[in-house]
């Protein structure tokens, strides 16, 4: 006889399919393959805050008995607003059980998430940083999703994405690299030019004076 699904499995199967065919903006999500009480997400830093262009992976540990009780969230890139590996305490999160709605599906919780992402107001979990320190850790987050094992595996087409990325990035600083280099050449060019152009009149005026002398000479001989 077959094992009883429990509700849990049904509920996350029916939410990720809707997840799939109405996204979140800014966030994806996928369910470890061996175990769907446990998902990975991505939010995607929005273009009008400090975390544009920064990718910030995270993990959903969900109760057997979701939806019924909420689950742990987890932020595991660096992103100077939440701790990584931390449980954090959000009101979608099992932090505060007493205001989860077991009609708040997996959407619900990542647009949440994300909302709490945007703001700055303290949570058990969060953290204090300056818009440019967040800034500066999203430019660091490319790297550090495309070194974690589970982001790879679960979102190969934005793994490729952010290591495209990677390699602009690498080719635009070594040709930064390169033309103090390039410039630093150019005076001692200017210089050898110059010395060029100096010695040439200098040999031009001399050869003049020495025509003058010679028509004046041969004047006088006449």
């Amino acid at each position: 006889m077959a094992p009883k699904t429990s509700s849990a499995t049904l509920r996350l199967k029916q939410d990720y399919i809707r997840l799939k065919n109405d996204p979140v903006p800014y966030v994806i999500a996928e369910p470890n393959p061996s175990n769907i009480l446990e998902w990975y997400y991505v939010v995607s830093g929005p273009d009008d805050s400090p975390y544009a262009g920064g990718y910030y992976l995270g993990r959903l540990v969900f109760p057997r008995d979701f939806p019924f009780k909420p689950p742990s969230i987890y932020m595991i890139t660096p992103n100077g607003r939440f701790k990584t590996n931390t449980r954090l305490c959000l009101s979608i999160s099992d932090y505060h059980p007493d205001t989860w709605n077991p009609a708040w599906s997996v959407s619900t919780i990542l647009t949440g998430l994300l909302s709490f992402m945007l703001e700055n107001s303290p949570t058990m979990g969060s953290i204090e940083m300056t818009d440019y320190e967040r800034r500066q850790l999203a430019a660091q987050s490319l790297e550090s999703n495309v070194r974690d094992e589970n982001f790879c595996e679960l979102f190969p087409e934005l793994t490729m994405t952010i290591q495209n990325e990677i390699e602009k990035r690498n080719l635009a600083r070594a040709n930064e690299e390169q033309s103090p280099i390039m410039d630093s050449s150019q005076p001692e060019n200017n210089i050898f030019h110059s010395v060029v152009y100096n010695s040439v009149v200098v040999v031009g005026f001399a050869l003049f004076i020495y025509l003058v002398r010679y028509v004046l000479y041969n004047m006088n001989i006449e």
